[in-house]
């Protein structure tokens, strides 16, 4: 299993990022993929989480309304759209996903919001 990150940056606060997560070596289409971010002295906290379909999302409370997470099955990729991004959104933000038992965790993307 490979989970690859990108599209992190800085940006000021108000800006927008996408960021892409490519899997490999399973099979994309049948699970659950969520994105968990960390910034510095915090604990990783789950950001949003998506369903093998795409049918069914959810979003922590500081991101509600601002964040967007959608998957294409046929692509292997998971996104996160992030909307009028504040400082305290800055962290390191990972891909990941649970397979029998097992998490896995891509290498992390850094955001960070400043002026």
């Amino acid at each position: 299993v490979q989970l690859v990150e990108s599209g992190g940056g800085e940006v000021q606060p108000g800006g927008s990022l996408r960021l892409s997560c490519v899997a490999s070596g399973f099979t994309f289409s049948m699970f659950y993929m969520n994105w968990f971010r960390q910034a510095p002295g915090k604990e990783r906290e789950l950001v949003t989480r998506i369903a093998s379909s795409g049918a069914s999302t959810n979003y922590a409370d500081s991101v509600k309304g601002r964040f967007t997470v959608s998957r294409a099955n046929a692509k292997n990729t998971v996104y996160l759209q992030m909307n009028s991004l504040k400082p305290e959104d800055t962290a390191v933000y990972y891909c990941h996903t649970y397979i029998r038992g097992r998490n896995f965790w891509g290498q992390g993307t850094q955001v960070t919001v400043s002026s």
